[in-house]
């Protein structure tokens, strides 16, 4: 019935009820389709955007070193991600490590936003290292009351290097200065100078001698100051757009803020001196075990502050070393010093392994990796501390399994007579250093041979 109704509805009837359908349904699609766009559109609109008028202020104090090197490079990839206008640099540094130095130089001359040195507050200065991260600056200001100079290479210890190797690190470094000021239009003479005669200036005889571009009261002064002026980033001119911008501070991450306290050269000497300790002695009084524990993880710690190694690499050693401290404490028995040291090694490896800020690319949270180490760790101590409990524990099988059982005499046992005793289930042949009559009570001393014990009085 329902068949016939449907094959007697007429044709045209049927094609304006197909055609109905069809219209909405395609009318349907464009609208979903549109409204899909437009919000795509807002939300990358809004991503791109809604930083702009903003601009990224860190600040960076004390010695350069692989942490402020990474805080600086990860802070201008960041501001640069999030549209900030430029990134400020408020810097107060007596120098650091030449090596960082040059990254940094070389990450501030290729940075795709404008980047402002400031040294501030009064009575900052920007030594060494400092002079050349203020030359490299797209905008370089101090405060009143500030200096800049003194950028002669020393050695770690602050003695000068002698003979042909401080020679060339001299010219070396001059040179570095020279071309820092030349590629920014600022005093190359100066720079030269600052380098091989140590010269240091004031903030005011800085910017007669074009070394620096402002000097500014405050920072909020400063952005008003440079504000419309036109500079070049990489290949483009732009325009600076700093008039009534909001400011955002950023911080150092975690690893940065560890990284930076070993850096101080007190530490990094005395965790490099710990380390070398401690294989020492390990290696001339096998079994000591925390030695040697202590000082490996010394010695990593030590060559990541002295920037032998890099922060990463350093960090994938340090999960490396606690994975092998773990499993050894399977084998070794160390009373869990391996399993904790191990532990130790694997949570440190993880703050330096794993950079959580960078930005655009995926980045593992530590929120998420140090817990689930630590979880990891706990378990494997767990683990090994049941198979240490197993290994102490009493055989059940076997020979050295029926040490200790009691039993029954069923036949008179003497040191001259052998009798037969009933033990765990089944009937043994025994003898015993005294006479033991029927229906005493007996425990096994030991196992001679098989089917044969020796036992005592109970």
């Amino acid at each position: 019935m329902k068949r016939y109704l449907y094959m007697s509805v007429p044709p045209v009837i049927a094609n304006v009820s197909e055609a109905i359908s069809h219209n909405f349904f395609r009318n349907y699609v464009k609208i979903a389709t549109s409204s899909f766009r437009t919000l795509a559109m807002t939300v990358f609109l809004f991503s791109h955007f809604s930083y702009a008028g903003t601009v990224g202020v860190i600040t960076v104090n004390g010695g350069i070193n692989p942490a402020s090197n990474d805080f600086i490079q990860e802070s201008i990839k960041e501001s640069h991600v999030r549209g900030y206008e430029a990134l400020v640099i408020q810097l107060d540094t007596p120098g650091g490590l030449l090596n960082s130095t040059r990254e940094i130089v070389q990450a501030i001359l290729e940075a795709p936003l404008a980047v402002i040195v400031y040294v501030s507050p009064s009575g900052a200065h920007a030594g060494s290292a400092g002079v050349m991260i203020t030359l490299a600056a797209h905008i370089a200001a101090m405060a009143p009351g500030t200096n800049i100079g003194a950028a002669h290479p020393v050695m770690g210890t602050g003695q000068d290097v002698k003979g042909n190797m401080g020679e060339k690190i001299e010219n070396d470094t001059a040179a570095f200065a020279e071309t820092i000021a030349e590629t920014r239009g600022r005093n190359k003479k100066w720079a030269i100078d600052a380098v091989r005669k140590s010269v240091s200036i004031t903030a005011k005889q800085a910017l007669e001698k074009n070394v620096i571009d402002f000097v500014a009261l405050s920072l909020k002064d400063l952005l008003q100051a440079v504000h419309g002026k036109k500079i070049k980033v990489k290949d483009k001119t732009v325009m600076l757009n700093t008039k009534d911008v909001s400011l955002v501070t950023l911080e150092m991450n975690l690893r940065q803020k560890i990284v930076n306290t070993l850096s101080d050269p007190n530490i990094a000497i005395m965790l490099m001196a710990l380390g070398g300790m401690g294989i020492y002695f390990e290696v001339t009084h096998p079994g000591l075990i925390v030695p040697g524990v202590v000082g490996a993880i010394c010695l990593i710690l030590g060559f990541i502050s002295m920037q032998t190694l890099p922060i990463n690499h350093g960090g994938l050693l340090l999960l490396i070393l606690g994975f092998c401290l773990l499993f050894a404490e399977l084998f070794i028995p160390s009373f869990g010093v391996l399993g904790i040291g191990g532990i130790i090694a694997m949570v440190l490896g993880a703050i330096f392994f794993i950079d959580p800020n960078h930005p655009g690319d995926i980045a593992v949270s530590l929120a998420f990796v140090l817990p689930m180490i630590i979880a990891i760790g706990l378990l494997m101590l767990a683990v090994i501390f049941v198979v240490l409990k197993a290994r102490k524990r009493k055989k059940w099988t076997g020979k050295e399994g029926l040490i200790g059982e009691k039993g029954e005499v069923l036949e008179e046992v003497s040191p001259t007579q052998d009798g037969r005793v009933f033990v765990d289930g089944e009937y043994w042949t025994a003898k015993a250093d005294e006479v033991i009559h029927k229906g005493e009570r007996i425990v096994v001393e030991k196992v001679e041979s098989l089917g044969r014990i020796k036992v005592k009085k109970l």
